[in-house]
């Protein structure tokens, strides 16, 4: 467990965020622990989440379904606008 001040957070972010790779780093403010830097991996890991966003937005689990969108009533643009 690796624990920052907010103030060695501040200047010199890179550190953390090298010590992210190898747990959770834990900042504290007014020496209380406020925010918890994580890898991407590790948060993935903590909520659940599997896969690349490409692979989430697809949808994969998902079945198959029509869709078929009710037809617009009326004009929606007036022919003056579209010439």
């Amino acid at each position: 467990m690796i624990t920052m001040t907010s103030r060695d957070f501040n200047q010199d972010t890179s550190q953390a965020k090298r010590a992210a790779l190898y747990g959770p780093v834990f900042i504290t403010d007014r020496g209380t622990a406020a925010h918890v830097l994580l890898s991407i991996e590790d948060y993935r890991k903590l909520v659940g989440i599997q896969g690349n966003a490409v692979e989430l937005l697809a949808c994969p689990d998902t079945e198959a379904f029509d869709f078929e969108p009710e037809k617009l009533r009326g004009d929606m643009f007036n022919a003056e606008e579209l010439s």
